[in-house]
């Protein structure tokens, strides 16, 4: 129903081109560092468990290329400052023997961790329960299976019957484009909502619970995710509902203490004012245009991991 989202054939890795979905599914295949730098700028591939995957196929790159493996891994990891996965994928290639086994095997381990992750987060959907979502965090922004909507996914399976609000997630829409690709194809019942929707949705009672992914999440459990995620963990505190984070134990940064040592990716203010090149502001108008926010761990109610379930006071250690 999903390809991989990334895979390594032939001395080059193939992606999902994330740029041109819904309308078309098709593939990119990077064949150079740079290209690969390219498409991780570009958005070509996204989320933090594909951007660990990505990382280490960047050094299988480099080593069927003959480029210099510290230049290529600089490079790469200088293209996403917030996702810690991309880094630590980097860091398994460059440390590897065969850097072109180890992105393979990083891979399907991946899909597999997600499906563990699944499997521990699928209780916590009631029967019938409504989960609202922010951004992407399926199979597109993973190797494979996905992490919040791997949950999801494995409540649907276990025969839970979730339904999905899906939130747009301005300004480059990850959720209407992707997220609802995704359910779609999965056959799992979801709404498209704007984002500014989601407070009346809390206050009408339409709201089981929120999972939602993370991108980096801190020692004491502070969690860096899409921008706006911060804002649906206060209205999830005030209106009662649980707020569920989903990532693999990869996301855990231990080296951050805190969401205060988090770096907050800037990206161009061209996706505020413009949406697939159709300008919407004035021209000449500032935009500020940060892709990410912190959540304080004190919001989240759980963390679920391929490990099991994390509660606050999170205090996490050296991850594997």
């Amino acid at each position: 129903m999903i390809p991989p989202t990334i895979e390594w054939r032939d001395g080059r890795v193939r992606l999902i081109d994330q740029r041109v979905l819904p309308e078309r599914l098709e593939f990119v295949e990077p064949a150079t560092v740079d290209e690969l730098c390219e498409a991780i700028r570009t958005l070509a591939v996204r989320g933090a468990p594909a951007l660990g995957v990505a990382g280490a196929m960047g050094m299988a790159l480099a080593a069927v290329t003959g480029e210099d493996p510290e230049g290529a891994a600089a490079r790469i990891v200088a293209t996403r400052p917030t996702a810690v996965n991309l880094a630590w994928g980097v860091t398994r290639g460059l440390e590897a023997d065969d850097p072109v086994a180890e992105a393979v095997r990083l891979a399907e381990d991946d899909v597999a961790r997600n499906r563990r992750l699944g499997a521990h987060g699928a209780p916590l959907v009631p029967d019938g329960g409504r989960v609202l979502t922010h951004c992407n965090a399926g199979a597109l922004a993973c190797a494979g299976y996905g992490t919040a909507l791997g949950v999801i996914r494995a409540a649907h399976e276990a025969g839970r019957r979730p339904s999905v609000w899906v939130g747009e997630t301005r300004p480059v829409l990850q959720g209407a484009r992707l997220t609802a690709w995704e359910l779609d194809r999965l056959g799992i019942p979801a709404t498209l909502v704007a984002d500014v929707m989601a407070a009346s949705l809390m206050a009408s009672g339409e709201v089981d619970c929120v999972v939602v992914g993370a991108d980096r999440i801190a020692a004491n459990g502070d969690v860096a995710n899409k921008v706006g995620t911060y804002g649906l963990a206060v209205l999830a505190r005030h209106h009662g509902i649980p707020f569920y984070v989903a990532a693999p134990m990869s996301t855990v940064d231990p080296s951050c203490a805190t969401g205060a040592d988090i770096p907050i990716e800037r990206r161009s203010g061209d996706e505020v004012t413009s949406i697939e090149g159709h300008r919407i502001a004035p021209a000449g108008v500032a935009a500020e245009n940060r892709a990410f926010d912190v959540t304080p761990a004190e919001l989240v109610t759980a963390i679920v991991t391929e490990e099991g379930l994390f509660r606050a006071p999170y205090g996490f250690g050296s991850t594997t």
